[in-house]
């Protein structure tokens, strides 16, 4: 089924990202994860595309075996970096062969050791320009990426916003937010692009932290920024795995129940091919069922979400 349907009849839905690993143990590990969660009945998991293209193979691969195998909806990621225009369009080949309906338009992050994106030769210079050329002869269902805390090469807001509607224009029918901690930065993106004209959902993206130190990792690689409060939460919990945890299951789980009484028309996590964290806050979420509870005062505030 296409995500943009997904979203339009059933609020709010819950998603997954998985990442293509590099050795045997890693695919068992994912496979794993993957089934357990299962259980929970994700509306869809999306796999990702490496730096570089690096896992390209992988990626549909994956993809097409969580789809017939275990029986997810799924979404392939795609990215412009070290490919032909020609190279991308026999990869979107495969992933339509594969029976997949659903892509996300990425330009990519460059490959290790090169500090700047290079628009490869014979290819594709942007997401938007990828976003067009799919939807020029492939009947797929594109979705695209945000940032609420503006993308790191954007000089601003109103740059990255300009930008992210040509994304739109070009043919995303769904957005799927980098991954953020405060959610009163996520609720002023969402008033912003839709004052810039941006009207497909956008999706938020979280991330429930098993371990900090990995999660300051990430969060210093995309500029996302942990709240002052949280970060002295998880000093105080000084290295212990256990207590950092129990800690970042129960921020994301507030953080989902908050936006999704604010009326967030889903949740989508980043869940490192680990199913702990993500299974207990997704477990908790469909067990509270927060979006039943929304306050009419939230009422404006869910429909501009």
């Amino acid at each position: 089924m296409r995500i943009d349907q997904i979203i339009a009849s059933k609020a709010p839905t819950f998603s997954v990202e998985l990442f293509p690993p590099k050795t045997e143990e890693g695919t068992e590990a994912l496979y794993a994860t993957a089934r357990s969660l299962r259980e929970l009945e994700p509306d869809f998991v999306s796999v990702t595309y490496g730096a570089g293209g690096s896992t390209r193979e992988g990626t549909v691969e994956i993809t097409r075996a969580l789809k017939d195998d275990l029986g997810f909806e799924t979404m392939a990621h795609l990215s412009c970096v070290g490919e032909s225009a020609e190279g991308i369009g026999a990869t979107l080949d495969r992933i339509a062969a594969a029976g997949i309906e659903n892509v996300f338009a990425l330009r990519g992050d460059p490959p290790r050791g090169q500090e700047d994106f290079v628009q490869p030769e014979g290819g594709l210079g942007s997401a938007a320009e990828l976003t067009a050329f799919i939807a020029s002869k492939w009947d797929f269902t594109v979705g695209g990426a945000c940032f609420p805390e503006v993308h790191p090469e954007a000089p601003d807001l109103e740059t990255d916003l300009a930008y992210l509607k040509t994304k739109v224009d070009a043919g995303a029918t769904f957005l799927i937010t980098q991954l953020f901690f405060d959610n009163q930065v996520y609720f002023d993106f969402v008033a912003a692009a839709r004052a810039a004209g941006i009207d497909v959902p956008i999706v938020a993206g979280v991330i429930p932290v098993a371990t900090f130190a990995q999660t300051k990792r990430i969060c210093n690689l995309c500029d996302a920024s942990i709240p002052p409060r949280l970060e002295a939460a998880f000093a105080a919990a000084g290295g212990d795995e256990r207590a950092e945890f129990e800690l970042g299951v129960a921020y994301a789980a507030q953080q989902c129940s908050e936006l999704l009484l604010a009326g967030a028309p889903g949740i989508h996590f980043y869940a490192l091919n680990r199913a702990p964290a993500t299974r207990a806050v997704l477990g908790a979420l469909k067990a509270a069922r927060p979006w039943d509870r929304r306050r009419d005062d939230t009422g404006d505030l869910a429909r501009s979400l």
